[in-house]
């Protein structure tokens, strides 16, 4: 796949697959996300913001998606700070207390590489890097995006940023993006060698394309997307059929799901959302 850039989805994702008990913590913060600027929309899910005011601390959990994400963020009286976020491998958790602000940007697997073409993504995998490092240029953009009290200001000054840094299109890219998208959206799509074939291409050369534009492996990207959706599905009020839906996300038997939910989640499916996490 070369060429153009795909068209991205029309506008942010609705649902709030990765997030651990959604509705507990859009109950203590503003959560909002916006789209980009069209010149942006190729390589970026979008923008998400959180405001927050509590009396009493909140932790939210998050399990990442295999994304990189640029986060500025005010704590208090802190100073505004930026950060490249690395795909993250395991739940992330993040203590809310007081006031504070974060804008953040979440790039479609495989499209921050064209940002930082020097560098393979996976040098990013797993980490928080402060964003002067990663980005020598964006030295002290982070009061710059969070100092407007307007929210469209904000959403204007992320795109000023990003778009000074000038992405240039690139072919491998576009089709890491594409593959990933892939995966994400087809549930009959299990193993790597499927994804392999239907590319043309070894496993071995999806690897190296994965771990130079995505950070991470393709069966870590199938193995997540499968958690995520069985975090969504814990998550409604209807019972859940484990041993079915295990089945349905090309588990050999339960118990397998079970291990991978309760190894990331931190709890057994059966028990998420009757113990806090």
């Amino acid at each position: 796949m070369s060429g153009p850039l795909p068209g991205p989805p029309p506008g942010p994702r609705r649902d709030t697959r990765g997030i651990v008990d959604a509705p507990e913590l859009f109950a203590r913060v503003r959560f909002r996300r916006r789209v980009p600027a069209p010149a942006l929309r190729p390589y970026l899910e979008h923008y998400w913001l959180i405001d927050w005011d509590l009396d009493e601390p909140h932790v939210s959990h998050v399990v990442p998606h295999p994304s990189v994400n640029i986060v500025f963020q005010r704590f208090g009286a802190s100073p505004a700070s930026g950060e490249v976020a690395g795909v993250g491998l395991g739940l992330f958790s993040q203590e809310l207390a007081g006031e504070g602000a974060v804008c953040g940007i979440q790039f479609r697997p495989g499209g921050f590489r064209p940002f930082v073409p020097d560098r393979p993504v996976s040098q990013w995998t797993g980490r928080r890097v402060p964003l002067p490092e990663a980005l020598p240029a964006s030295a002290g953009r982070a009061a710059d995006i969070l100092t407007p009290a307007d929210e469209d200001a904000r959403v204007a000054a992320l795109d000023r940023f990003l778009l000074s840094l000038a992405p240039e299109p690139d072919p491998r890219a576009t089709r890491a993006m594409a593959l990933v998208d892939r995966v994400r959206t087809d549930r009959t799509l299990r193993r790597v060698e499927e994804l392999a074939a239907g590319e043309g291409v070894s496993a071995r050369s999806l690897q190296r394309l994965f771990a130079s534009y995505v950070g991470v492996s393709p069966k870590w990207v199938i193995l997540r997307y499968r958690i995520h959706e069985a975090l969504e599905r814990a998550g409604t009020a209807a019972p859940v059929d484990w041993a079915a839906l295990a089945a349905e996300l090309g588990y050999s038997d339960q118990a397998h799901l079970t291990r991978d939910f309760t190894s990331t989640i931190g709890v057994a499916p059966a028990a998420y959302g009757v113990s806090p996490p």
